[in-house]
């Protein structure tokens, strides 16, 4: 059958889906625009080209702008379905500051959900300034545990996981293969104190030792030389694995097949644990992954993947409330009735504690999906995914 056929077979099949749902009873004659705000920095310093260069694996391969445009298009047809428009308005500012005046502007003209592509603190400055606004944000690339705890806030959801939730799914992949004891690498920034303390408080809660932690610094001084000796560094007590914190991910690329006893790598080189990876194979990924790579022409990576899946939840809540208003569609993504599709194989759904997407987490090698967390024999007495980070007795956000 040729493709142009089997396209309309299937925007017919969806649409006589959402007819038998009652999903089209009552549906406008003309479209209603919805528009999403994509607010970014003008120079963010983690999509700079020479750091791209010698990237961690988990850095992202570019702007996830192309995400969210990916699923623009995927919802089109659907939008026709219930008789709604989506657009994309794209801002740019040089500060927090800046992108709080665009939201403005934007909110004004009835936008009201946002994604945000900044770094944490941005993020926490920009959802506090807005906070009471009728609007909603997703948060798309910022990994910092305290905006879903001390900073959190009521107008925020994070779709990107947290560092406690790749820590929590790496620990529990080294306990299902009996890799009990770590040597851990920490780097000198403030992003590698963040990995390093994630994976320590989720050593704790699996039953991890962590054998010591060691400082590394790269430098051209000849006398701080010895500090970032991989040699130096993997020499000592023994232990099973090497987690590495380096968020910049010069120094993490040339540990693998350099430390001193021969042992597997993880964290910010080797093992990754991320929302998301090209390699991924299952329910559906490799078309998801093929669409953004002919828009985007570079592969599909998490926060790509978390600015797709914030895209798609809203156009979830319009097709399932038909067309509700803002406050009828924030009410159902935030509720325990929404089912998300993130084509990695569960229910997708909001902690209405944090506004943590739950969501499984890949561990991937560069070219390898090799597990998908939480791991087999990880339970929770609600939900396996609430394994992965903080759970609702864990949490400290006070909404």
């Amino acid at each position: 059958m040729p493709i142009r056929h089997i396209a309309r077979r299937a925007r017919a099949l969806a649409v006589a889906g959402f007819a038998a749902a009652g999903l089209l009873h009552g549906a406008p004659l003309h479209a209603v625009a919805l528009k999403f705000g994509f607010l970014e920095l003008n120079h963010d310093a983690r999509y700079d080209e020479e750091k791209l260069y010698f990237r961690p694996m988990s850095r992202a391969l570019g702007r996830p702008l192309a995400g969210a445009e990916v699923a623009l298009r995927e919802s089109r047809f659907v939008g026709q379905a219930v008789g709604a428009e989506f657009a994309l308005e794209r801002a740019q500012a040089d500060d927090a500051k800046g992108l709080i005046e665009q939201i403005g502007k934007l909110n004004a003209a009835g936008v009201r959900f946002f994604l945000i592509d900044a770094p944490g603190a941005v993020v926490a400055q920009v959802s506090q300034a807005v906070r009471g606004r009728e609007l909603l944000l997703f948060n798309i690339s910022a990994a910092d545990d305290a905006l879903r705890q001390e900073q959190c806030q009521p107008n925020l959801l994070h779709t990107i996981p947290n560092h406690a939730m790749q820590a929590d799914a790496m620990a529990q992949y080294l306990v299902s293969r009996k890799w009990r004891s770590v040597l851990m690498l920490e780097g000198p920034l403030a992003e590698d104190k963040l990995v390093s303390a994630a994976f320590e408080n989720s050593a704790k809660r699996f039953g991890l030792k962590i054998v010591e932690k060691r400082p590394f610094l790269l430098s051209n001084d000849p006398r701080q030389r010895d500090q970032g000796n991989v040699g130096l560094l993997t020499a000592g007590p023994d232990y099973d694995a090497v987690f590495v914190a380096d968020s910049d991910g010069e120094f993490a690329r040339s540990v693998p097949y350099r430390t001193v006893r021969p042992r597997p790598v993880v964290g910010s080189e080797g093992l990754v644990a991320e929302a998301w990876h090209w390699s991924w194979e299952r329910h559906g990924a490799p078309q998801l992954n093929n669409r953004l790579e002919k828009l985007a022409s570079r592969r599909m990576s998490s926060p790509d993947w978390a600015a797709w899946i914030a895209i798609k939840t809203v156009v979830e809540a319009v097709v399932r409330t038909n067309n509700g208003d803002f406050r009828t569609l924030a009410k159902y993504i935030g509720s325990d009735d929404i089912t998300i599709d993130g084509f990695k194989g569960n229910r997708l759904g909001f902690r209405q504690w944090d506004g943590q997407l739950r969501q499984p987490i890949l561990l991937a090698t560069h070219n390898a999906v090799i597990e998908r967390a939480p791991i087999q024999g990880f339970l929770h007495q609600t939900n396996n995914m609430d394994t992965l980070g903080f759970d609702k007795r864990d949490s400290r956000c006070k909404f």
